[in-house]
Protein backbone atom coordinates (compact mmCIF):
# COMPACT_ATOMS: atom_id res chain seq x y z
CA UNK A 1 0.00 0.00 0.00
CA UNK A 2 1.51 3.60 -0.69
CA UNK A 3 1.73 6.59 1.34
CA UNK A 4 -1.43 7.86 -0.06
CA UNK A 5 -3.45 4.66 0.68
CA UNK A 6 -2.48 4.59 3.95
CA UNK A 7 -2.83 8.43 4.44
CA UNK A 8 -6.66 8.03 2.96
CA UNK A 9 -7.20 4.89 5.24
CA UNK A 10 -6.67 6.38 8.17
CA UNK A 11 -8.47 9.69 7.37
CA UNK A 12 -11.58 7.69 6.59
CA UNK A 13 -11.17 5.02 9.72
CA UNK A 14 -11.23 8.51 11.76
CA UNK A 15 -13.96 9.65 10.12
CA UNK A 16 -15.91 6.36 10.83
CA UNK A 17 -14.87 6.60 14.54
CA UNK A 18 -15.52 10.31 14.88
CA UNK A 19 -19.49 9.27 13.54
CA UNK A 20 -20.05 6.42 15.16
CA UNK A 21 -19.16 8.14 18.34
CA UNK A 22 -21.44 11.28 17.66
CA UNK A 23 -24.15 8.52 17.06
CA UNK A 24 -23.47 6.90 20.74
CA UNK A 25 -23.48 10.05 22.54
CA UNK A 26 -27.16 11.33 20.66
CA UNK A 27 -28.76 8.36 21.40
CA UNK A 28 -27.48 8.57 24.82
CA UNK A 29 -29.24 12.03 25.09
CA UNK A 30 -32.27 10.80 23.33
CA UNK A 31 -34.07 9.89 26.66
CA UNK A 32 -33.13 13.19 28.50
CA UNK A 33 -34.16 15.39 26.10
CA UNK A 34 -37.24 17.69 26.99
CA UNK A 35 -39.24 19.44 24.12
CA UNK A 36 -40.88 22.21 24.25
CA UNK A 37 -44.78 22.46 24.29
CA UNK A 38 -47.49 25.99 24.42
CA UNK A 39 -50.79 24.50 25.24
CA UNK A 40 -51.96 25.22 21.41
CA UNK A 41 -48.93 23.01 20.24
CA UNK A 42 -50.33 20.14 22.46
CA UNK A 43 -54.05 20.94 21.15
CA UNK A 44 -52.30 20.39 17.40
CA UNK A 45 -50.01 17.51 18.21
CA UNK A 46 -49.78 15.83 21.43
CA UNK A 47 -46.91 14.39 22.57
CA UNK A 48 -46.46 10.25 22.67
CA UNK A 49 -47.72 8.32 25.77
CA UNK A 50 -45.40 8.98 28.50
CA UNK A 51 -42.93 11.12 26.74
CA UNK A 52 -41.70 13.90 29.15
CA UNK A 53 -42.20 17.67 28.00
CA UNK A 54 -41.56 20.96 29.14
CA UNK A 55 -45.22 23.11 29.19
CA UNK A 56 -45.32 26.82 29.21
CA UNK A 57 -47.18 29.62 28.94
CA UNK A 58 -49.26 32.20 31.27
CA UNK A 59 -51.38 30.41 34.85
CA UNK A 60 -54.78 31.17 33.68
CA UNK A 61 -57.14 33.89 36.10
CA UNK A 62 -58.97 32.21 38.44
CA UNK A 63 -58.01 28.51 37.32
CA UNK A 64 -55.94 27.96 40.18
CA UNK A 65 -57.56 25.69 43.05
CA UNK A 66 -55.44 23.74 46.12
CA UNK A 67 -57.11 20.76 47.20
CA UNK A 68 -57.81 19.85 51.04
CA UNK A 69 -54.28 18.01 51.56
CA UNK A 70 -52.58 21.78 50.95
CA UNK A 71 -49.97 19.77 48.34
CA UNK A 72 -51.92 18.94 45.43
CA UNK A 73 -52.52 22.21 43.06
CA UNK A 74 -54.75 21.96 40.33
CA UNK A 75 -54.09 25.52 37.60
CA UNK A 76 -54.65 25.53 33.58
CA UNK A 77 -51.94 26.84 31.86
CA UNK A 78 -52.88 29.10 28.98
CA UNK A 79 -51.31 30.67 25.39
CA UNK A 80 -54.39 32.86 25.42
CA UNK A 81 -55.77 30.37 22.43
CA UNK A 82 -55.90 26.88 24.00
CA UNK A 83 -55.35 25.93 27.83
CA UNK A 84 -54.15 22.24 29.18
CA UNK A 85 -55.45 21.63 32.88
CA UNK A 86 -52.32 20.34 35.16
CA UNK A 87 -52.17 19.20 38.52
CA UNK A 88 -48.95 19.49 40.81
CA UNK A 89 -48.01 17.95 43.85
CA UNK A 90 -45.53 20.06 46.25
CA UNK A 91 -44.88 23.62 47.37
CA UNK A 92 -44.80 26.09 44.08
CA UNK A 93 -42.46 28.52 43.47
CA UNK A 94 -43.16 32.38 45.65
CA UNK A 95 -43.75 34.44 42.57
CA UNK A 96 -46.30 31.73 40.73
CA UNK A 97 -49.40 33.27 40.69
CA UNK A 98 -52.54 33.96 38.55
CA UNK A 99 -52.00 35.60 35.33
CA UNK A 100 -47.81 34.81 35.33
CA UNK A 101 -45.46 33.03 32.76
CA UNK A 102 -44.82 29.58 34.08
CA UNK A 103 -42.64 26.20 32.80
CA UNK A 104 -43.71 23.00 33.96
CA UNK A 105 -41.91 19.82 33.18
CA UNK A 106 -43.63 16.63 33.22
CA UNK A 107 -45.89 14.24 31.16
CA UNK A 108 -49.66 14.92 29.95
CA UNK A 109 -51.88 11.73 30.80
CA UNK A 110 -54.31 10.52 28.44
CA UNK A 111 -57.22 12.32 30.07
CA UNK A 112 -55.52 15.61 28.73
CA UNK A 113 -54.26 16.53 32.23
CA UNK A 114 -50.57 17.72 32.50
CA UNK A 115 -48.80 16.05 35.05
CA UNK A 116 -46.22 18.12 36.41
CA UNK A 117 -43.29 17.25 38.72
CA UNK A 118 -41.33 20.69 38.55
CA UNK A 119 -42.93 24.08 38.41
CA UNK A 120 -40.68 27.51 37.67
CA UNK A 121 -42.43 30.65 37.74
CA UNK A 122 -40.86 33.89 36.20
CA UNK A 123 -38.39 35.94 38.58
CA UNK A 124 -39.39 39.70 37.93
CA UNK A 125 -42.24 42.02 36.66
CA UNK A 126 -40.50 41.87 33.06
CA UNK A 127 -39.32 38.22 32.46
CA UNK A 128 -40.54 35.49 30.75
CA UNK A 129 -39.05 32.35 29.34
CA UNK A 130 -37.73 32.46 25.95
CA UNK A 131 -40.06 29.29 25.00
CA UNK A 132 -43.14 31.46 26.77
CA UNK A 133 -42.17 34.39 24.90
CA UNK A 134 -42.16 32.57 21.40
CA UNK A 135 -44.81 30.81 22.21
CA UNK A 136 -47.43 33.90 22.62
CA UNK A 137 -45.30 35.63 19.89
CA UNK A 138 -47.12 32.85 17.63
CA UNK A 139 -50.36 32.24 18.30
CA UNK A 140 -50.82 36.33 18.26
CA UNK A 141 -51.16 37.17 21.83
CA UNK A 142 -48.33 38.55 22.46
CA UNK A 143 -48.16 41.89 24.70
CA UNK A 144 -44.81 44.09 25.53
CA UNK A 145 -44.22 43.89 29.07
CA UNK A 146 -45.45 46.33 30.64
CA UNK A 147 -48.89 46.93 28.83
CA UNK A 148 -52.02 45.48 29.83
CA UNK A 149 -55.12 44.36 28.09
CA UNK A 150 -57.08 47.01 28.90
CA UNK A 151 -54.90 49.63 26.61
CA UNK A 152 -56.36 47.66 23.26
Amino acid sequence: MTRKGRRLTIVLTGLLLLGGATALVLIAFQDSILYFYAPSDIQAEPPGPGQAIRLGGLVEDGSVVKDDDSVTVRFRVTDLAHSVPVIYQGILPDLFREGQGVVTHGVLGPDGVFAADEVLAKHDETYMPAEVADALKKSGQWREPGTSAEAD
